[in-house]
């Protein structure tokens, strides 16, 4: 694998984003470990509000936004300190699309509130060199989160992933800040299967610009 080659590209901070269950995390630290680099991860199991979000829904959807909103800003100041050290920096969340959360989470009251503190946070998130979005239908998340079996995934219901699905596509169908590889990852596995890793990690070093898909089940078909 030519890990020298993308070291030595301009991709020095790399996101990984999707819905829940499709597996950002697990490749965040493929990638990390494939490249020596830093890991960025979302504070997730340290939310304490999470899976009481899933299981009653609206009455801890505030406090639960509210955490990721001051821990993702807490990451980002991070993010903004310049390393002489580290090669690369991966990701498994983008902090741009937190507001997609919000939206989808927060009625009309609490959306305003969030937006006012996110106004005084006034956080300058660094624009990734890659954004790397993974796709999955609805029928593959519910299967990965039965498997994964955490705590709080007992209770995400299949509504929610539907709708979540569709504000993840709608996101990444605007969003231009940088580059874009967005990955067909319903019938591939990346972090377990070696030859889809090879696979996706060449395409990482191919996306230097534009908007790039990868799927390769449907080119094999072709």
């Amino acid at each position: 694998m030519s890990i020298s080659q993308l070291q030595t590209k301009a991709a020095r901070y790399i996101a990984i984003e999707g819905p829940i269950g499709v597996g950002k995390t697990a490749l965040a630290r493929r990638l990390a470990n494939s490249l020596s680099a830093d890991l960025v991860l979302e504070e997730v199991e340290e939310n304490p509000f999470l899976e009481r979000f899933y299981r009653d829904g609206r009455s801890a959807a505030l406090p639960a936004q509210m955490f990721f909103l001051f821990a993702r800003a807490r990451q980002i100041e991070d993010l903004r300190q310049p390393d002489l050290f580290s090669s690369v920096r991966i990701s498994d969340y983008l902090f741009t699309r937190d507001r997609l959360f919000a939206e989808l989470n927060l009625d009309a009251e609490e959306l305003k509130l969030y937006d006012q503190i996110a106004e005084n946070l006034d956080v300058e998130a660094p624009v990734p060199d890659l954004v790397i979005y993974l796709q999955a239908s609805v029928d593959v998340l519910m299967r990965r989160l039965a498997r994964r079996n955490a705590v709080c995934d007992r209770f995400i219901e299949r509504s929610y992933l539907e709708r979540l699905t569709d504000a993840y596509a709608r996101f990444f169908h605007a969003y231009d800040d940088g580059p874009l590889l967005i990955v067909n990852a319903s019938q591939i596995d990346p972090v377990n299967n070696e030859t889809d890793y090879e696979q996706l990690f060449h395409q990482i070093e191919r996306t230097t610009g534009g908007r790039h898909f990868f799927n390769p089940v449907a080119a094999a078909l072709a």
